[in-house]
């Protein structure tokens, strides 16, 4: 089994900046893409950004130059560093992860439970 744990959500004010993160841990071999996705208040889930294993990035287009991704592959986490939030990124942050277990030897998709983000006008 593998599990998705994330933490760092809260509220903040427009401006503001928070870090999420996000452990992989269990029976994993490879970790390969790693992602948040955020699914805003009545609509769907979307992409908001991704990074592979060897560090390639892309982001969506309302995040870019405001939000950074980025591993420590080490320990299988990813980070989401996300500066100068507007009202319009509230919503449930979601990491996913492209794991390659151990026993049994299957590549599967992964999500984690989801951290909420509240950014107030």
């Amino acid at each position: 089994q593998v599990q998705l744990v994330e933490s760092g959500g809260g509220s903040v004010q427009a401006g503001g900046s928070l870090r999420l993160s996000c452990v992989a841990s269990g029976d994993i071999f490879i970790v390969y893409d790693m992602a948040w996705y955020r699914q805003p208040p009545g609509k769907e889930r979307d992409l908001v950004a991704t990074i592979g294993k060897f560090h390639n990035t892309r982001y969506a287009d309302s995040v870019k130059d405001r939000f950074t991704i980025s591993r420590d592959n080490k320990n299988d986490t990813v980070y989401l560093d996300m500066n100068n939030l507007q009202p319009e990124d509230t919503g449930i942050y979601f990491c996913h992860a492209r794991v390659s277990a151990l026993a049994p030897k299957v590549t599967d998709d992964y999500w984690g439970q989801g951290t909420q983000v509240t950014v107030a006008s």
